[in-house]
């Protein structure tokens, strides 16, 4: 793992993407993990809550806002080592998104204004007396930017991993609407089949791929809303650059990505990072979902830019230079 100041250049480019691990999500959640609904001024909302670890000196709070077909279970290997230190992890679905409520067939409820609004009431639940570090994996990075854009307050700093600033690639555009055309026409249980047959969810990716096995998968896929789906997806292909006024923002930001991303390119990162002043963390070895495929690397580097941002008010990263951690 690399973590530094904004690059001059991207690096080398992975062959292949790395297999996920593919644990039970109970054995592989914390001691003193509480799953529950989050009761905010805009409803409830299912989240995964671990505090810090024993004798751990306690940092703060982290809000982790999963991706496109995601879910706060994309964050579980994670919690173990921020807990270590010291941080108190909590992860979240997003409204219609697996076990957090949200219509069926009502996109509106969906438009990102609403969802950034959501994040802004888990923020004000879950309280402002420590530092809130708010985080965003993909389609969650884009909202946790919408958050911020509206009101950046809450939050002591803001990290987006693998998300881009604007607009998916072509390739992974042309994914995304393949997929609003299935739900348009058929049940999620039927789009779910369609998905299985394409192949091997190791090379089909998409919600057929990630933690806690296929049940866990297809639990989580017909739980999230059709409308939620349609509607994000619609986001996803037409999002604008708004990494001009986000930079105007006086906060610290931090890009964290893998090697390789087909959903953004790594260039595109490197290049968005240098827009924002951010620290840049690149996690050798990972690909779109560097939490899941090298979850100890991610903990490291994402625990390491917090704590230089202790006792630094000036919403400036601290951090620069090399780095080598842990590599998972």
């Amino acid at each position: 793992m690399t973590s530094h100041a904004a690059p001059a250049s991207p690096p080398a480019p992975s062959p292949s993407p790395p297999a996920s691990p593919s644990p039970s999500l109970l054995s592989a959640t914390p001691p003193g993990a509480r799953a529950y609904r989050l009761r905010t001024s805009r409803g409830e909302f299912a989240v995964v809550d671990v505090p810090p670890a024993g004798g751990a000196e306690p940092k703060g709070v982290v809000l982790s806002l999963p991706g496109f077909t995601g879910s706060k279970e994309d964050f579980t290997l994670v919690h173990g080592p921020l807990a270590a230190r010291g941080y108190r992890s909590v992860a979240v679905d997003g409204r219609g998104q697996y076990e957090s409520d949200g219509p069926v067939d009502d996109e509106s409820a969906y438009a990102r204004a609403q969802l950034a609004r959501d994040v802004l009431a888990q923020a004000e639940a879950l309280g402002t007396d420590v530092p809130l570090h708010l985080v965003g994996h993909s389609l969650g990075g884009q909202i946790a930017r919408a958050a911020v854009l509206e009101d950046h307050s809450p939050f002591r700093s803001l990290t987006l991993i693998s998300s881009g600033p604007a607009r998916i690639s072509a390739s992974q555009e042309q994914r995304v609407k393949l997929l609003r055309d299935a739900l348009s026409r058929m049940t999620t249980a039927q789009c779910w089949e369609a998905i299985l047959a394409m192949g091997p969810p190791e090379e089909v990716g998409g919600p057929a791929r990630g933690l806690g096995g296929q049940e866990h998968l297809r639990r989580r896929w017909l739980g999230t809303s059709p409308a939620q789906l349609l509607a994000t997806g619609r986001q996803l292909c037409a999002e604008p650059d708004l990494v001009g006024e986000l930079a105007a923002v006086t906060l610290p930001f931090h890009v964290l990505s893998g090697t390789h991303d087909d959903t953004w390119p790594v260039p595109d990162l490197d290049a968005m990072a240098v827009r924002l002043n951010a620290h840049r963390t690149v996690v050798v070895g990972a690909g779109h979902s560097p939490a899941v495929e090298r979850p100890e690397a991610t903990a490291h580097a994402l625990a390491t830019f917090w704590d230089g941002l202790q006792g630094h008010h000036n919403g400036t990263p601290t951090a620069t230079g090399t780095a080598t951690g842990p590599l998972a």
